[in-house]
Order: C-alpha cells, then sequence, then structure tokens
C-alpha cells in the first residue's frame, strides 16, 4: 500500500486539500470511528484507532480529542508524529495516551498500517480475568493462542510504555490490554475493524457463558488449532473486504458525511 503523500492528484474536502491516496485513507479511518459508534463499541470520546500514512517522517492520523465517533470525518482526523506533535498546527488536540500506544506498533510494525483500540464492556471484562480469552464459540477459535497480552500500568501517558506495549505485541495482531480493553491491528482499515469486531464477539460470548453459570465445554486443543488455522487461509482476507465493502454500503445508506 502506497503510504507516501506526495501524489499530485489532490482532492478537496471542505476547506482541506489531500492527496488523492490520504483522502481515501482517511475516508476509510473515518468509516471504522463511525462503525465503531454503530456497532456499539464505543467509550464516548475515548479510545481511538490509527492509520499510518507516512513511513518516513512517521505520520499517523488519530481522532481529535473531545468528539464522539459519530462525529469524526475524513477531515477532522489529526495527523501527528511518533511523539505526538501535530503536523498542522491549528488541529485539534489528540489524547496523548492514544500517541503512546499506536505510536508503540506503528513504529516498529510495518505490516501494522492500522492500530484499533476499544474499551468495550466485555472486552474489559475479559482483559480483567486472569485466563483471558477462552476458545468458547467458533468465533473465538480464530484467536486461539494468538493473542498476546500486556499488564496494566496506568494511564498510558508516559512514552517509555512504548517499548513494553510492543514487546508485549511481537508479531501477533491481537493484543488484551490487562485490567484495560482490546486491541488489533491490521494491513488494512478493513482488517483491523474485522479482527475487532471478532474479537470483541468473542469476548462477548465468554462473558455470557461464565455469567450463565455452567461449565464450559472447551474443545480439545488440536481441534481449536485446526480451526485457528482455517480462519487463516489466504481466502479470508477476501472474506475481510467483502465485509468491509458491505460496511461501507450500510455507512453510505445511514449518513455518508464520514467522508467529508
Amino acid at each position: 500500500m502506497n503510504t507516501k503523500m506526495s501524489s499530485p492528484k489532490t482532492r478537496e474536502t471542505g476547506t482541506k486539500s489531500y492527496c488523492q491516496d490520504e483522502q481515501e485513507m482517511r475516508e476509510d479511518l473515518a468509516a471504522a470511528y463511525r462503525l465503531i459508534h454503530y456497532y456499539g463499541m464505543t467509550d464516548m470520546i475515548y479510545s481511538h484507532i490509527s492509520l499510518r500514512i507516512n513511513e518516513e517522517p512517521p505520520v499517523f492520523l488519530l481522532n481529535p480529542y473531545g468528539l464522539m465517533f459519530d462525529e469524526i470525518c475524513a477531515s477532522n482526523l489529526v495527523a501527528v508524529d511518533d511523539n505526538g506533535n501535530k503536523i498542522n498546527p491549528k488541529d485539534a488536540d489528540v489524547n496523548p495516551a492514544g500517541v503512546t500506544i499506536h505510536s508503540a506498533i506503528h513504529l516498529k510494525r510495518s505490516d501494522a498500517q492500522v492500530v484499533l483500540h476499544t474499551h468495550t464492556v466485555s472486552g474489559m471484562a475479559v482483559a480483567a480475568m486472569k485466563e483471558g480469552l477462552l476458545p468458547l464459540n467458533q468465533i473465538s477459535m480464530a484467536f486461539y493462542n494468538r493473542v498476546a497480552y500486556h499488564d496494566y500500568e496506568g494511564i498510558s501517558f508516559d512514552l517509555d510504555e512504548r517499548d513494553r506495549i510492543f514487546a508485549s505485541l511481537g508479531q501477533k495482531k491481537f493484543l488484551i490490554m490487562r485490567n484495560h480493553g482490546l486491541l488489533t491491528v491490521g494491513r488494512t482499515v478493513a482488517e483491523a475493524f474485522y479482527y475487532m469486531y471478532y474479537l470483541n464477539k468473542a469476548c462477548e460470548i465468554q462473558v455470557n457463558v461464565l455469567r450463565s453459570g455452567a461449565k464450559p465445554n472447551i474443545p480439545p486443543p488440536e481441534v481449536c488449532e485446526h480451526a485457528a488455522r482455517q480462519y487463516e487461509a489466504p481466502t479470508c482476507y477476501d472474506k475481510i473486504l467483502g465485509t468491509w465493502k458491505a460496511n461501507r454500503r450500510l455507512l453510505d445508506r445511514l449518513d455518508p458525511s464520514y467522508r467529508g
């Protein structure tokens, strides 16, 4: 994916002009914010989704601090460097904890174009469980032995935590931040969003199973691993992309203002 911002093609959005590639990425990212809202995975003005739009020097987009996710659109996303400095000083401020968490991964994972972090109720519930995520359902199997964990250190204002966040995640795509929330990474917005939707769904299933008081039925490890590998088949990305296109059509029917 071309992450450079030097394309000669430009597109006007309101009073701002971006290269065509950046505009497309901004619309994708704004769509993810709106969809997180639509599917009930928001925490008011908190949590964040980032998209790296330039590798050298590092530049990524974050939500303006103080807006609800259904207020996010392509033009009000904020471009920041790896230390959270705004590329355009006139832009709104961003959440410093978002800079710490997201830059930790963007700076060291070339495949981590997008980082998505949520504070869903079920995600935070599983993040508070010693056993972590259990393989209780077919949806949960996609994450079997593929989730990393990061121990809670307090609110992530300290940039020194970046190294430890990255060390916890390593090369995995899914991170449960203990006593905090969920995080997914992807090569595209479509991928990171798809993973978050189903990681959160797996947490919802677990909370409901454990709440029932019934003894969970967990398949044998070899069955869980087989199912997890099935989710990693090369054709799976086609399903991810198809799901994303369907969600973009949904947004365009409901409220296309995210593009502006």
